[in-house]
């Protein structure tokens, strides 16, 4: 189920298997083509499959997986909700990063590098883990 309303938060709920990895980065592309100035897509939709990712692997699907991408003035946040209270991985320990020879935890990297900001939060349900991306500056001819 996809809404968007003015300048609400596009949300949609996810099937917890490798179909949702596809329907996600639609979504995030179509929401960041509302953009006023772009932003990074390519990387935005990359982060998101990752998120998405782990939230199917480390999760059992009791709890549905939900993707909420938010436009904000400078650029955009992008969520991805489940139903396991556990911090992710290396994000439970602030200041370490993910080993990138593990087979485990290189999404984490990915999304701590490529994007401006990240973490995660309790909710409800679970947690939210999210990051944001700045708008990109348009190139000067």
């Amino acid at each position: 189920m996809l809404e968007a309303a003015g300048s609400s938060p596009w949300r949609a709920t996810l099937p917890h298997s490798v179909e949702a990895v596809p329907l996600a980065r639609a979504m995030v592309r179509t929401a960041l083509a509302h953009l006023d100035e772009p932003t990074h897509s390519d990387t935005a939709e990359l982060l998101t499959a990752e998120l998405v990712a782990n939230a199917i692997q480390h999760t059992t699907g009791e709890t549905p997986i939900e993707l909420v991408v938010e436009i904000l003035p400078t650029g955009c946040q992008v969520e991805v909700h489940d139903g396991d209270p556990a911090p992710p991985g290396n994000l439970s320990h602030p200041g370490t990063m993910p080993d990138p020879w593990q087979e485990d935890g290189r999404g984490l990297l990915l999304i701590s590098t490529l994007s401006a900001a990240c973490g995660h939060r309790p909710t409800d349900q679970g947690k939210a883990v999210w990051f944001t991306l700045p708008a990109r500056r348009a190139e000067s001819a």
